[in-house]
């Protein structure tokens, strides 16, 4: 099966993005030192689930990319993106089974997910569901 291994943000201000990932997440992010522009982003993927990716020049208009990031707190971690000029782009909901969502953009308008997964205990009972 295929999985997601990487991720590239792509950002009119690169340097800008790294600033705003490194305070809003606590990302370790390095120049990867190449040709062109290309930073390497660590998430800690080395000692919890989840996957490593770059921050790069952004291409042409309108290119970006989607990704979720798993918090143990939403709403710090929603502080934590307005704290470092990001903003809330919706309303934070639930996702049955799952846990709470809501999206947010960073300093270059790239839209990412924030996901605070839930121990099913602690998930309101929503009624059966239907498949």
């Amino acid at each position: 099966m295929a999985r997601v291994i990487h991720f590239e943000i792509t950002a009119d201000k690169p340097e800008r993005a790294v600033r705003f990932y490194e305070q809003a997440l606590g990302w370790k992010i390095q120049s990867w030192g190449g040709p062109s522009p290309y930073w390497l982003v660590s998430t800690g993927a080395d000692v919890e689930l989840g996957i490593d990716g770059a921050i790069r020049d952004r291409a042409g208009a309108g290119q970006s990319t989607i990704n979720t990031v798993s918090v143990p707190n939403l709403e710090a971690a929603v502080e934590s993106v307005r704290a470092a000029g990001g903003a809330v782009v919706g309303e934070i909901q639930l996702i049955p089974e799952v846990g709470r969502f809501v999206y947010v953009a960073d300093t270059e308008g790239n839209r990412f997910g924030l996901m605070e997964t839930m121990p099913q205990d602690l998930m309101p009972d929503l009624g059966p569901r239907v498949v």
